[in-house]
């Protein structure tokens, strides 16, 4: 069992179209609201997104993801000064837009690939930077998935753009191998059984398995907004991974898995 339960990452999609909850909290004030409860329930972190990321997700413009987080991180940080707030996002513009709004930590699943003044913003600001594994776009990624060697070729990939980030000045780096991502379910399985491939690449590796379709497929959940027992079922099976974040919808089963963790140390 690892020395300390991870830190829990609550997600506050500001979206109509995300995989799982869209559409939930697509108001400002709705989005808000979810925010305080999920720090009402114990979440370390908030992530906050504009734009969604599933398979075959449409994109929208820098003027609308703005449009969408900025109010929610500044309402946030209007009441809660202290709350780690990350924005989600593969644009530069809104990223610095965020960071300006109060958010402190910059989540790109394109690892600077989408746009590469992303770098630049994360290093003016000098706040944290998770960098993601992803085969081809969320409009592509599902399209066929190949790998020879998914866990050796997704190290690679997050050691490669670690690499040119740090040559960027970026300095507090998170790693995340992208469950999900461009994965079939048998690649998802093989990234999780091998986690511990993932520590020493850049300062702390983060999870984010939570929903995801390939629990769908093992356990014949169709549901993703059901999926959240058995994603915290499968977090108590990697208790003892090396991971320092896990993002997740659902922060209550997080934390009282959290309770349990510390209970049985």
């Amino acid at each position: 069992m690892s020395s300390a339960f991870p830190r829990v990452m609550g997600v506050v999609n500001v979206t109509p179209d995300s995989f799982s909850d869209g559409g939930q909290h697509a108001t400002a004030q709705q989005a808000i609201a979810h925010a305080f409860a999920l720090i009402a329930q114990g979440a370390d972190i908030l992530d906050v997104g504009g734009e969604s990321t599933r398979p075959g997700a449409e994109a929208v413009s820098a003027h609308v993801e703005c449009d969408r987080v900025l109010p929610v991180i500044r309402g946030i940080r209007d009441v809660n000064p202290l709350i780690p707030i990350s924005i989600d996002t593969m644009k530069s513009e809104v990223a610095d837009a965020a960071v300006r709004a109060g958010a402190t930590i910059i989540n790109d699943v394109s690892a600077g690939v989408a746009d590469e003044a992303m770098f630049d913003v994360v290093a003016g600001h000098d706040v944290s930077y998770i960098l993601m594994h992803m085969q081809g776009t969320p409009r592509t990624m599902q399209e066929g998935p190949l790998y020879h060697d998914v866990v050796a070729e997704v190290a690679l990939y997050l050691r490669e753009r670690v690499a040119v980030a740090r040559s960027r000045g970026v300095r507090h780096i998170i790693v995340d191998p992208g469950i999900g991502f461009g994965k079939t379910v048998d690649h998802n399985i093989a990234l999780l059984r091998h986690v511990s491939q993932f520590v020493g690449i850049a300062d702390e590796v983060l999870l984010g398995i939570s929903r995801k379709r390939f629990l769908g497929a093992i356990t014949g959940i169709t549901e993703a907004a059901e999926r959240d027992i058995v994603t915290a079922l499968a977090h108590a099976l990697l208790i003892a991974a090396p991971v320092d974040i896990i993002r997740v919808h659902n922060v209550v089963l997080h934390t009282q898995l959290r309770s349990l963790a510390n209970a049985l140390r």
